[in-house]
């Protein structure tokens, strides 16, 4: 979604523009490419330097300053933006853009914007709810220009309201929501029912211990977020707490493979689709102590038995009846003869294969590559990409069986 395409931020003068760094470092980092252009007052609060270090690029404040040869800058920079922030968006830059105003190099420049443009407000909880500014905000949605409310917390006034800049994840999120809602080959999809499996179970030892695996729960993550942009209603059972829950959908925390186990079984009769993402523990300790095993100081030896976990994705295609089952390969070796052995012992629709030998794939990484096996249909291949990219790809192929 993000890779090259062209991100220009258009700043304002608020006291939360120190956290449009971040949401710029972010979006680079998913391979975005990032202009930014400034309003004088803007640069009351952080000078444009800073701006130009960041984004590599010259930053503009002025009409008539010359930064860049283009000798119309400011349709250069329209011309080049393929998707445009307004953060953090004042009362100010609000009430020109609704009105067509065009009296500074930031409102100038936006009105020449041909491309989706996106505003953040921050303002005081006084200010978000002033009639006139809320007839503003309704002009832009007339338009379609996407706005997206700010959060409920303490203001640089000293005390909370309405009117805080949402942190970096939330400002992503409604952002990438909104570009997934508007992808028409995701519409088969819409109010189906996801059940999706993410991260790492653990079998534990004792109390203190446990087997698991280097699964971080993005690739979950991303199916979950991806299905349901496009309007799906999605549970997501997750063995991780690390990772922000995309809006919309519903958790359901576990840790082990009995829990996990119990959770899908729980859900799958009601689900359209299954997409089995966690790596699931093959196996578990036979006995679990239930104190802290110390150290045998006369063998320097411990012997763990272990015995094999229950197979989740083959006892519900046993009981699968209208639902479509999407299952993982994670291996190390031998990648498609795995995963076509597992295609056809499991009785899953799909299976998707991924290396997880490799560090820039796979487990733990915001990257996969992964090839798509099912029933008399040829193997689809795709390349090495975000795992928001793999997911929505994915889902693409499952909303066709839709459509």
């Amino acid at each position: 979604m993000w890779k090259d395409k062209h991100v220009t931020f258009f700043i304002t003068g608020g006291i939360a523009i120190y956290k449009v760094i971040d949401l710029i470092r972010s979006l680079q980092k998913k391979g975005a490419k990032v202009r930014v252009a400034m309003t004088k007052e803007a640069m009351r609060f952080v000078g444009k330097a800073t701006f130009q270090t960041i984004s590599g690029h010259p930053v503009q404040t002025d009409l008539f300053e010359q930064v860049t040869s283009s000798p119309v800058a400011h349709v250069e920079l329209a011309d080049w933006t393929e998707l445009a922030i307004v953060a953090p968006a004042t009362a100010n830059i609000v009430g020109k853009m609704a009105n067509g105003i065009a009296d500074d190099f930031v409102s100038t420049t936006l009105l020449a914007v041909s491309t989706p443009v996106f505003v953040i407000p921050a303002m005081n909880n006084h200010m978000w709810q002033n009639p006139a500014l809320q007839r503003n905000l309704n002009l832009l949605k007339q338009d379609d220009i996407q706005v997206m409310p700010p959060d409920d917390g303490p203001l640089a006034e000293g005390y909370s309201g309405k009117g805080r800049f949402p942190d970096t994840f939330a400002v992503l999120n409604f952002i990438e929501t909104n570009l997934l809602e508007k992808n028409e080959q995701l519409q088969g999809l819409k109010h189906k029912r996801f059940l999706i499996t993410a991260g790492g179970t653990r079998a534990y030892i004792d109390p203190v211990r446990y087997i698991s695996n280097r699964s971080s729960g993005k690739m979950g993550y991303a199916f979950a977020q991806v299905a349901r942009a496009s309007g799906a209603e999605v549970t997501l059972i997750s063995t991780t707490n690390q990772l922000p829950v995309p809006v919309g959908v519903h958790l359901i925390s576990v840790e082990t493979v009995t829990e996990m186990q119990q959770a899908v079984q729980q859900n799958f009769a009601d689900a359209d689709i299954l997409i089995m993402a966690a790596a699931v523990s093959d196996y578990e300790p036979v006995q679990f102590v239930d104190h802290k095993i110390k150290k045998n100081s006369k063998t320097k030896q411990f012997t763990l038995e272990l015995k094999e976990t229950p197979d989740i994705l083959k006892s519900l295609t046993a009981q699968k009846k209208k639902q479509i089952v999407v299952g993982f390969a994670a291996e190390t070796d031998d990648l498609l003869q795995n995963a076509e052995a597992k295609l056809a012992s499991k009785g899953a629709d799909f299976i998707i294969a991924n290396d997880v030998s490799r560090g820039d794939i796979g487990f733990n990484v915001s990257e996969n590559a992964v090839t798509i096996l099912q029933r008399q249909h040829a193997n689809i291949t795709i390349p090495k990409m975000s795992k928001q990219m793999i997911a929505k790809k994915v889902l693409e192929i499952l909303a066709k069986r839709f459509s």
